[in-house]
């Protein structure tokens, strides 16, 4: 398991920053605050925790810029969408390679995890065999309670 700070090779704020002008969108002081927020955090967030986060430091903040930020981070592949127990679906900054993720449900910390290995074989080889589909592609998410918010329960 990795650290999640540092899995995703693109955390960098700045570099996503350069990213988002390189491709011709213009960015506000809102938008990089939106973007800093979401390159920074450890967590998978909704876009109204983004808001919420984000306007805490710039109060002049509005949703739709929140949404219109999380677009163009999608189109450049800088975040992804994950879903979680409840339905809603969160941003979390995008990942290189093949990795899963650990989701906690209680604060949403994320924390990845590559799956290779003769388990993750062996199960795709058994769902195919039984289902009937080719499987060619899988993405694992798993949710339960990280150490922090367990020892948090125990106090």
């Amino acid at each position: 398991m990795s650290n999640p700070a540092s899995s995703p090779s693109n955390r960098n704020t700045s570099e996503w920053l350069m990213r988002l002008q390189t491709h011709g969108y213009r960015v506000t002081a809102p938008g990089q605050a939106v973007v800093e927020t979401i390159s920074t955090s450890q967590h998978a967030l909704t876009p109204l925790e983004i808001y919420e986060q984000t306007r805490a430091h710039y109060p002049r903040l509005g949703l739709v810029t929140v949404y219109r930020t999380i677009e163009k981070l999608e189109e450049l592949n800088l975040v992804q969408r994950v879903h979680r127990p409840n339905g809603c679906q969160a941003i979390i900054a995008a990942f290189s390679g093949h990795q899963h993720l650990l989701i906690c449900q209680q604060c949403g910390r994320v924390e990845f995890f590559n799956g290779e290995g003769d388990q993750m074989d062996l199960l795709m080889s058994q769902v195919s065999q039984e289902s009937g589909y080719q499987v060619d592609q899988h993405w694992v998410q798993l949710f339960g309670v990280c150490r922090p918010c367990q020892q948090r329960e125990i106090t």
